[in-house]
């Protein structure tokens, strides 16, 4: 069974057309919002069980999906490989593992996303999760948009490449056009 994951995005009105900017402070003329994906659980299990098929034999202990995007895609991950899905969440503007969340020692971790672009989020959850004595292993997402430079491996349902400006170089805001922000990070 083949699984067109950008046609299954544009079905759920995932991928967006427009002026943007981005958690990074970059604007750009599309946008992938996966919590569109996420809102059909039938949808969502088919676009992550592609991600399932590549990390399947990572004999993983535990998914960690970072607050707020990864929250959703990590539990469906975590159902479909029969494993443990908790979430890191900011307090004070800090990743941090909250809600009697336990990682033990060398537990293997991946954390997994619904779109990885910078790889902030994950990142600072990296950390969180290695000071905590767990092993990372990558990071899963539904849409790695390629921008980013992470040095863990990505296993991705899908990639996406989008144009992506400076807002003191976006043609966009040139032709005075004023961007939006549909993401939930606040910078």
């Amino acid at each position: 069974m083949s699984i067109d994951v950008v046609e299954i995005l544009k079905e759920c009105g995932a991928l967006l057309e427009g002026h943007f900017l981005l958690s990074s402070g970059k604007h750009s003329n599309r946008y992938c919002q996966c919590a569109k994906l996420l809102q059909y659980p039938d949808k969502s299990e088919k676009v992550i069980s592609l991600v399932a098929e590549k990390v399947k034999d990572l004999n993983l202990d535990v998914i960690v999906g970072p607050a707020m995007g990864g929250i959703t895609a990590a539990y469906e991950l975590g159902r479909q490989l029969g494993i443990r899905a908790v979430f890191t969440e900011r307090e004070n503007n800090v990743m941090t593992l909250r809600r009697g969340f336990e990682i033990h020692s060398g537990e293997k971790i991946l954390i997994m996303e619904d779109v990885v672009t910078t790889g902030k989020s994950s990142m600072e959850t990296a950390e969180v999760l290695e000071g905590l004595g767990g092993e990372v292993v990558g990071i899963g997402c539904i849409v790695d948009r390629k921008s980013s430079q992470i040095s863990l491996t990505i296993y991705s349902a899908t990639e996406l490449e989008f144009e992506t400006y400076e807002q003191y170089n976006c043609p966009l805001c040139s032709d005075g056009s004023k961007p939006v922000k549909p993401g939930s990070r606040k910078f």
